[in-house]
C-alpha cells in the first residue's frame, strides 16, 4: 500500500514537471518570437538611419540657410541610433523601448520638418538624388511599419499567454513577471506624419 502511494506521489511529481516544463517551454518561444519580431525592426531602423546623412547631404547644397533644420535631422537621428542600441540590448526592457518610441518620434518630427521645406526648392525636387533617396524612405518605411506590427503581434501573443492561467501562476518563476512592451508610436505624430513624394 505504501507503494502505491509513494508510485502515486512520484507520478503526479512527473506530471506536474511535465506541466512547469510545458509552460516554460511555450514562455521561451514565445520570448524568442517577439525578440526576433524586434530584430527586424532594428535591421530597417538601421537601414532608415544610414539613408539619413545622405539625404541632409543632398539637401545641404540646396538649403544651405536652412542649418537649424539639418542640424535638428541629425541630432534626432542621433537620438534615435542611441535609442535604438538600447532598446536592441534588451528588447525586454519597458523604459527602453519607450525611449526608442520617443525618439522616433523626435525623428518624424524632424524630418516631417525637413520635407515641408524642401517642397519650396524646385530644383530640390528635381534632383535625381533626392528622388532615389525619397523612395528608398519611402520604402524602409513601408518595411519599419511592418516589422513593427509582426514585433507588437508578437509581444501581444507573449503577453496574453503568460497572463492566462495557469501559466500566469508559473511565469514569474522564471523570470517572466514582467510584461513585454508593444512599440507605440504617438497617434498625434502618425496622422501628422510627413510626406515623402517629390
Amino acid at each position: 500500500m505504501l507503494w502505491i502511494i509513494l508510485g502515486i506521489c512520484v507520478a503526479a511529481i512527473f506530471f506536474v514537471g511535465l506541466f512547469v516544463m510545458g509552460i516554460y517551454n511555450k514562455l521561451v518561444q514565445l520570448q524568442n518570437r517577439y525578440e526576433n519580431g524586434f530584430s527586424q525592426i532594428e535591421v530597417q531602423l538601421k537601414r532608415r538611419y544610414d539613408l539619413i546623412p545622405n539625404l541632409v547631404e543632398t539637401v545641404k547644397g540646396y538649403m544651405a540657410h536652412e542649418r537649424e533644420t539639418l542640424e535638428a535631422v541629425i541630432q534626432a537621428r542621433n537620438q534615435a541610433v542611441s535609442g535604438l542600441q538600447a532598446a536592441a540590448g534588451n528588447p525586454s526592457d519597458a523604459a527602453a523601448i519607450q525611449a526608442l518610441a520617443g525618439a522616433e518620434q523626435g525623428l518624424a518630427g524632424a524630418m516631417g520638418r525637413l520635407f515641408a521645406l524642401a517642397e519650396a526648392y524646385p530644383d530640390l525636387k528635381a534632383n535625381e538624388n533626392m528622388a532615389q533617396l525619397t523612395e528608398e524612405l519611402t520604402s524602409t518605411e513601408n518595411k519599419v511599419a511592418f516589422a513593427r506590427q509582426a514585433y507588437n503581434d508578437a509581444v501581444t501573443a507573449y503577453n496574453t499567454y503568460k497572463e492566462t492561467f495557469p501559466p500566469i501562476a508559473v511565469a514569474g518563476l522564471f523570470g517572466h513577471g514582467q510584461n513585454a512592451e508593444l512599440l507605440q508610436f504617438d497617434s498625434a505624430a502618425i496622422a501628422e506624419a510627413p510626406k515623402v513624394s517629390f
